[in-house]
């Protein structure tokens, strides 16, 4: 088969000036639909409207305290949320992360308390356990080629058992025994569970935690090699590995990311309420991905932010504490939860049409 090649005559002068002659497929995109294919525009707009909704429909919103409780628990998703997120755009998620969290202050607490040791002990041992989950559930991944899915999956029902077994097997009971008269407790709570007075209102450090978590990760995947990696093994592995990206050491290590995320914000109930309950944290995962998706990061993987999250835990945190302060039934936070979710696949799905579409 051959290709016939037209030549074209010489031009000798400047072409007549008129409008560039474009197609469909070459036409540059209005500067609006080019904003909101940005992953974190579209759920930044959702932030606003959520909370312009519940600024008028439940008073108490108004006030810099309550604002300062949505916050906080906005924190306490976010931190978890971020990593989760990059995970995604790595090109995979995790189902283990709710009772993850619980795992790593179960750890510590036992640790601490039945072997009569300071508390930082078993802060980092409880470390090391949530690093070894993140580095198991990627080693996996990587070396059987099983879905994230499934993987993870196996490891939430591992350590949900884990979990109330041992918890019962050494305390007799469901529940932790409070830490709160051992060593190097005091320090670990300034730490993880500390309060900070901003104009008369109490802010938790898990706010400040989770910004300076955000603009790590932002730093890291727009300005440095391992974000490229990153987006690279969640885009297409294969290509990326034929590049030179290490695949393997990427996805474990974003594993390992959400295992510390997990025992970050583990620590952080261990210090706040001084004991813990051993079956808590199923379903948190969900909001964990939840909070992703609705923050930009496509299922598919190799597209999102850590921003963007940062908007999805802030809704999820609004919508949770909104309820409660306009005086609805708290039931209707899974419903919400629900049309978030909808919308913002719907969103993604706009976004990813209008990304390849030439």
């Amino acid at each position: 088969m051959s290709v016939t090649q037209h030549a074209e005559p010489a031009v000798t002068s400047p072409p007549a000036s008129g409008p560039k002659q474009t197609d469909g497929r070459t036409a540059e995109r209005p500067l609006v639909v080019r904003l909101l294919a940005r992953p974190e525009v579209g759920v930044f707009l959702g932030a606003v409207a959520v909370y312009v909704f519940f600024l008028i429909s439940a008073p108490p919103v108004r006030d810099a305290s309550s604002m300062a409780n949505i916050l906080y628990q906005s924190s306490t998703l976010g931190i978890v949320t971020i990593p989760v997120a990059l995970l995604m755009i790595g090109g995979e998620f995790d189902l283990s992360a709710g009772v993850g969290v619980i795992t790593s202050a179960l750890t510590a607490s036992m640790i601490s308390y039945q072997l009569t040791m300071n508390v930082w002990v078993g802060v980092i041992a409880a470390l090391v356990v949530s690093l070894a989950i993140g580095f198991f559930n990627g080693w996996m991944v990587v070396k059987t080629g099983l879905p994230s899915f499934l993987v993870t999956l196996g490891t939430f029902l591992i350590l949900q058992g884990v979990n109330l077994a041992v918890t019962k097997l050494v305390t007799g009971n469901v529940a932790t025994d409070d830490i709160s008269n051992m060593d190097g407790f005091d320090q670990a709570r300034k730490v993880f569970a500390s309060s900070f007075d901003i104009g008369g209102v109490q802010v938790k450090i898990t706010v400040f935690w989770w910004l300076l978590f955000a603009a790590i990760a932002t730093w890291v995947l727009l300005r440095t090699k391992y974000g490229n990696w990153t987006f690279a093994v969640g885009g297409n592995k294969d290509s990326a590995r034929a590049v030179g990206v290490p695949v393997a050491f990427t996805k474990i290590s974003l594993f390992m990311l959400v295992g510390f995320g997990a025992w970050f914000v583990g620590m952080h109930q261990l210090f706040s309420f001084n004991t813990v309950q051993s079956g808590e944290g199923v379903g948190i995962e969900l909001i964990y991905i939840s909070g992703a998706v609705i923050g930009g990061c496509l299922l598919t993987g190799g597209y999102g932010s850590a921003i963007g999250p940062v908007f999805g835990a802030f809704m999820f945190g609004m919508v949770q504490q909104g309820i409660v302060y306009a005086g609805w039934n708290p039931d209707w936070f899974k419903a919400f939860l629900g049309v978030m979710l909808l919308g913002a696949v719907l969103i993604n799905l706009w976004v990813q049409r209008t990304m390849t579409r030439r």
